[in-house]
C-alpha cells in the first residue's frame, strides 16, 4: 500500500517523537539541547542510545539499531513489521475518511518531513564542517601519541614500523558533549584522530579516540555524570565511508574490520597478503539496512533501497569481513552477511567472506595471545 493510501502514515509521521518515546516507555533519556542519550532500550547501556529530537533519528552505537522517523522506532523497539507499528500508533485503518482532513494530514506531513530534512541536512553539512576543521588541526601520527597508543595495543614498531596517513593525532584535543542544551568540555587531552573519506577521497568525517596522557597510554578515562563514558566519537558523515588504513597498489582484495584496532591486528599480522585494509567505523555502517523477516531482529537480508550503506569500490574482487567475538554473535554476523550480500548484489563478480576472531574476543586480543587463531569463515 502506498503511504498517501493510508491517512495513518500521516498522522504518525506528524506526531512529535518525544509523544512516541514516552508511549514506548523508553526510560532513562537525558535531554541534551536538541537530543535525548540513554540506555537502549533492547541492550542497555548508559548512553550508548539517542534520538535526535529535531530530524527524529535514532542510533544504538552497541546493537545497531536506528532508523529515521516514529513508525521505525515502533518497529525497532516492539519488534514488529511496518504494519503492526502503523497500527500500534494509530489503530486501525478506518473505512474512509473525509477528502478534507486527508489533505490536511498531508500538508501536516508534508511540512514535518520539510522541517526534518533541513534540519537533517543543516546537521550534516555543519558535522563535516567540524570534522574537516578538526582534520585541518591534527598532525601526523608518526610525531605524536599515535605510536604509544597503538603500542598499548601491541601493534608494535617492528609489527608496524610506518603509520598510515589516515591517523593523525591532536595533543590537547576538547572532547565535547551537549549538557542540559549546551556545549560542555568534559575532557581535554591527546587524541588519535582517524580520517573518514568518502568514496570520492574526502574528509567527510573524524575518528576521535582519547588516549591517556600517562604511560602506557591507552584510552583515557573520561566520566560524565559520575560515569564513565566512551573515549571514542565520530564526528561528521559515516555512513557508506571508511578508515582507509593501508591502501595496496594493484590490490584486488580488501579486509574489513569494525575498529582500528583490530584492522590493524589483521594488517601487522599479514592474514591475506597483497589485501588493502580499511576500518568501517561501526557494524551499522559496514552492514547497512536489513530486509525485516517475521520472527527475527536481524535478517540478514540487505535492504536495497539503503543508498547510504558502504559499497566497496569497484576494484575490490574479494571482500572479507573480520567479524569480532565480543559482540552479540546471530546479530553481528546477520549485518555482515547483510553487507556482503549488497556488496556482492551490486559488485557482480565479487567474493564475500567473514573471518571469525574467535568466541569473546577481537582481533586484537588475538594479537596480543588472548587466544589461539582465527576462525574462519564460509564465503557468504
Amino acid at each position: 500500500m502506498a503511504g498517501y493510501e493510508d491517512p495513518r502514515l500521516l498522522q504518525a509521521k506528524a506526531m512529535p517523537i518525544v509523544e512516541v518515546i514516552d508511549r514506548l516507555g523508553i526510560a532513562g533519556l537525558r535531554a541534551t539541547g536538541g537530543e535525548r542519550v540513554g540506555p537502549c532500550p533492547l541492550c542497555g547501556g548508559r548512553d550508548r542510545f539517542g534520538i535526535n529530537l529535531r530530524t527524529n533519528a535514532f542510533l544504538c552505537r552497541r546493537c545497531g539499531i536506528k532508523g529515521g522517523d516514529q513508525v521505525a522506532l515502533v518497529q525497532e523497539v516492539l519488534s514488529v513489521d511496518f504494519r503492526g507499528a502503523l497500527q500500534w500508533l494509530c489503530g486501525d485503518a478506518p473505512a474512509s475518511i473525509d477528502p478534507k482532513e486527508l489533505e490536511r494530514r498531508r500538508r501536516k506531513a508534508a511540512e514535518a518531513e520539510r522541517r526534518q530534512r533541513e534540519a537533517s541536512e543543516r546537521y550534516r553539512r555543519q558535522a563535516i564542517a567540524d570534522a574537516q576543521s578538526i582534520w585541518s588541526r591534527s598532525r601526523p601520527g608518526a610525531e605524536g601519541v599515535v605510536r604509544a597508543y597503538l603500542m598499548a595495543r601491541g601493534i608494535t614498531p617492528d609489527l608496524y614500523p610506518n603509520i598510515s596517513p589516515a591517523l593523525r593525532f591532536i595533543a590537547a584535543h576538547p572532547y565535547v558533549k551537549k549538557v542540559g542544551g549546551a556545549l560542555e568540555t568534559l575532557h581535554r587531552g591527546p587524541c588519535m584522530v582517524a580520517g573518514i573519506l568518502s568514496p570520492g577521497g574526502e574528509i567527510v568525517a573524524v575518528h576521535q579516540t582519547w588516549v591517556d596522557a600517562e604511560p602506557p597510554h591507552g584510552k583515557a578515562r573520561i566520566t560524565w555524570g559520575g560515569e564513565t563514558i566512551s573515549a571514542k566519537l565520530v564526528r561528521g558523515s559515516k555512513k557508506g565511508n571508511a578508515i582507509r588504513l593501508h591502501v595496496e597498489p594493484g590490490s584486488r582484495t580488501l579486509v574489513m574490520a569494525e575498529g582500528i584496532e583490530t584492522t590493524l591486528s589483521a594488517l601487522v599480522a599479514d592474514a591475506v597478503p597483497g589485501a588493502s585494509y580499511w576500518a568501517g567505523v561501526d557494524l551499522g555502517n559496514m552492514g547497512g539496512k536489513q530486509e525485516r523477516v517475521d520472527g527475527t531482529r536481524n535478517s540478514g537480508v540487505p535492504d536495497m533501497s539503503d543508498g547510504e550503506a558502504f559499497v566497496p569500490p569497484p576494484w575490490v574482487e574479494r571482500l572479507i569481513f573480520i567479524q569480532d567475538g565480543d559482540s552479540d554473535p546471530r546479530a553481528t554476523r546477520a549485518k555482515l552477511v547483510s553487507g556482503l550480500k549488497r556488496a556482492m548484489a551490486l559488485r557482480p563478480g565479487l567474493k564475500g567472506q567473514i573471518v571469525h576472531a574467535g568466541h569473546g574476543v577481537d582481533l586484537n586480543d588475538v594479537l596480543n595471545g588472548a587466544c589461539k587463531g582465527l576462525e574462519p569463515g564460509a564465503d557468504d
